[in-house]
């Protein structure tokens, strides 16, 4: 049995900040874990530091099932966004070994591949509907078959998605956290026409995506979705606040636009009624966030009961670890969706080198032992943490909002 001998927390900011977890075996097999939550991730290296290193000395690396229950039910207090990172950043190195010595790529370990390749959605962003149809054009030339598209609201200074290098989106963007001002009625006007001139410029072969970002009431959310049915939304993405699972039942009711949800998602728990009820289309819940492979395999077992498919989280808040991760579930579980893919820098990469490609619309994360893909130490030493907190959000009258 491969004993776990050692493990250690490795925080870098190649332009943006990542926690990585790499634990050592007894026969000098290491793997990755990737333990980033976006605008905390210093609370999970020291949950990791003080609370989950100590208990990994001496186990059994091949045992990722028992790990993964003493990590959840030994805590005592479950959950939780902190808690499920920590526990994913394990379990995601476990995987990662495990496929090492087995000699495959975790996807075989997984069941084997269900399909060629995952198909990815881009992101197309402007300050204004023709800059952001001008981006969405250049991706379908790159041969994105889906594309997430998001513009500015007339009349606001900024909105969300809608990024100054619209190729790499960063909105963790201040040493504390940056105000922006959002209005409801008028993002609710424009979105209809963005919509409208996508159609109009990219036809109907491309999937049109969109993220709302928790900021509208489910009536609201029913009004837009019923405003955006003639031109066929591949989904509408976190259209209200989900911890009131059955808000979704009124969207459900006053349109057939196809709902999803789960980006902020840690366990099973948090979309159980979403799914039983049949009140969203895809969950978003993430290898990193929602306590790794081990964990979002049940989510996507139990959403496979009811034709709900997955759609994984993919933003560049996620280091390439768990892109890699994602891809892996992807090409094997049997209700894959789509996955987001946002590419990161070239100073990310070349700190994370990766198996995993990207051809024609689609991703592969190629057939390297295990996850097949590393942290570059001494690289990685060279960019030092920066504290980066998200934005806050306010109404036009300075009432806080969800950002």
């Amino acid at each position: 049995m491969p004993k776990i001998v050692a493990a250690r927390v490795i925080v870098t900011c190649p332009g943006r900040n990542f926690v990585t977890l790499k634990i050592e075996c007894d026969d000098g097999t290491t793997g990755v874990g990737d333990a980033t939550l976006n605008g905390r991730e210093m609370a999970v290296a020291s949950y990791l530091n003080d609370h989950v290193i100590p208990c990994l000395i001496g186990r059994d690396a091949h045992r990722i099932e028992d790990i993964w229950q003493y990590l959840y039910k030994g805590a005592y207090w479950r959950r939780g966004p902190v808690t499920m990172t920590g526990i994913a950043a394990v379990d995601m190195a476990l995987w990662d070994i495990k496929g090492k010595i087995a000699g495959l790529p975790v996807y075989q370990l997984l069941g084997g591949a269900a399909r060629e390749g995952v198909t990815v959605y881009c992101h197309a962003n402007g300050s204004s509907i023709d800059d952001t149809i001008s981006a969405a054009l250049e991706y379908r030339d790159k041969g994105y078959r889906a594309i997430r598209i998001q513009c500015g609201v007339p009349g606001l200074p900024t909105t969300y998605g809608v990024s100054k290098d619209r190729h790499h989106y960063e909105p963790a963007d201040g040493d504390l956290p940056s105000e922006s001002v959002w209005s409801t009625a008028k993002y609710m006007r424009v979105v209809p026409q963005l919509f409208a001139a996508a159609r109009e410029a990219l036809g109907w072969d491309i999937h049109l995506l969109h993220d709302i970002h928790h900021r509208l009431t489910p009536i609201e959310a029913g009004r837009l979705g019923k405003d955006l049915e003639p031109y066929r939304p591949f989904w509408l993405e976190d259209a209200t606040p989900a911890e009131n699972q059955d808000a979704f039942r009124l969207i459900r009711q006053h349109t057939t636009a196809p709902l999803a949800v789960g980006e902020i998602f840690n366990s099973i728990w948090d979309c159980k009624e979403l799914i039983e009820n049949q009140l969203i289309d895809y969950i978003r819940a993430t290898v990193v966030h929602a306590g790794g492979l081990t964990h979002l395999r049940r989510i996507a077992a139990l959403a496979d009961l009811y034709q709900i498919r997955t759609g994984c989280h993919g933003a560049t808040d996620l280091s390439p670890i768990t892109m890699a991760a994602a891809l892996h579930f992807g090409l094997s579980v049997p209700n894959f969706g789509i996955q987001e893919h946002m590419a990161h820098t070239a100073e990310t990469d070349a700190v994370f080198p990766h198996a995993y490609t990207y051809a024609d619309g689609m991703m592969h994360p190629g057939e390297a032992p295990g996850l097949g893909v590393d942290i570059d130490e001494d690289l990685a030493a060279t960019h030092e943490y920066k504290r980066a907190f998200l934005p806050v959000n306010r109404l036009e009258d300075g009432t806080l909002w969800s950002w």
